[in-house]
């Protein structure tokens, strides 16, 4: 069977493909140190030593601001294709898009400021150690 010169293309760059994902997988496991136990089994934070139990209870409120903060993040995402259309003239429909855009935006931060989601508690209570 003969190889056209596309399906030749397509093989080399799938062959590229695989060596480029599989290159780093296999230097890592000849390159890297093979020590065991002691502190490599030990939860890595930061370089600082765990003191007691790494169950802790984190406050809700941490939880609430990351969804929040991702959930915008993702909204405002969606503005930079509108804004790179914009680069043409578009007429009012795109600015009207855009504007009910922002308002469904403007009316869940509002919403969320009444339900007081944004106010952070005086106290995080941390559950107590054993």
């Amino acid at each position: 069977m003969v190889f056209t010169w596309f399906q030749a293309a397509i093989l080399i760059f799938f062959l590229g493909g695989v060596l480029f994902a599989a290159g780093p997988l296999l230097g890592s496991l000849v390159l890297a140190p093979k020590a065991k136990g002691g502190a490599m089994a030990e939860a890595y934070e930061c370089g600082v030593p765990t003191h007691g139990s790494s169950w802790v209870k984190f406050g809700i409120n941490y939880y609430f601001y990351a969804l929040i903060f991702l959930a915008f993040e993702v909204d405002i995402l969606y503005l930079f294709p509108i804004a790179a259309l914009y680069a043409r003239p578009q007429g009012m429909e795109a600015a009207v898009k855009l504007l009910v855009f922002l308002a469904v935006l403007a009316a869940a931060i509002i919403y969320f400021m009444r339900k007081g989601v944004f106010t952070w508690p005086r106290r995080i209570q941390v559950a107590p150690r054993p």
